[in-house]
């Protein structure tokens, strides 16, 4: 069943939970197919396409991941426009494209579960389970900060604030140097 499909600029980006019935079809046409795990049914399932408009898919990515959405972890998207960063997580793995000419950045492992992607000015914020990361707009890691559950952060200008138990620590978005670590007041 598609879940969603969006329109930025140029692209249609669709997501989906299960494989399309055209998936060999779309398979054969498309420029780069990145298909993990699909054997079995172990696991959830995320199909990810990325067209020009309404054409064929010239992008599809197809993999198993766990945790799914059973354990309250679902896989998220996020597309930089000007730069056509397309990155992609789903359980314990992080997927980062490039559109213009389509190939694989990176492929990343985490351990426990993805959340989701944020994007603050030139930062982009991977959230999951257990790490918390940044990478620039064009898909390049700056640096990534362990965390026991549960936790959450804020982000306030360049800096992103890090609440987990009863200790509050300021991190510098592009530099991941710690800038105050302090108990959190009652």
């Amino acid at each position: 069943m598609q879940l969603f499909r969006f329109t930025c600029g140029p692209y249609t980006i669709s997501l989906s939970d299960s494989l399309p019935p055209m998936y060999y079809s779309y398979c054969q046409r498309a420029q780069l197919v990145d298909a993990f795990e699909l054997e079995g049914s172990s696991g959830a399932l995320c199909y990810l396409s990325v067209a020009q408009g309404h054409g064929w898919p010239f992008l599809i990515v197809a993999q198993r991941y766990s945790p799914g959405p059973q354990s309250g972890f679902y896989p998220g998207v996020l597309f930089v426009p000007e730069t056509n960063l397309l990155l992609l997580g789903a359980g314990e793995c992080l997927l980062a494209y490039t559109l213009d000419e389509p190939r694989r950045l990176w492929k990343g492992e985490l351990p426990g579960g993805f959340w989701q992607w944020e994007r603050s000015q030139d930062s982009i914020v991977m959230s999951s389970e257990n790490k918390l990361a940044i990478w620039d707009i064009h898909g390049q890691k700056r640096w990534d900060f362990s965390v026991e559950p549960p936790w959450q952060y804020a982000i306030a200008e360049d800096t992103i604030h890090v609440y987990t138990g009863d200790k509050q620590i300021a991190l510098h978005c592009e530099r991941g140097i710690v800038i105050e670590g302090t108990a959190a007041q009652s």
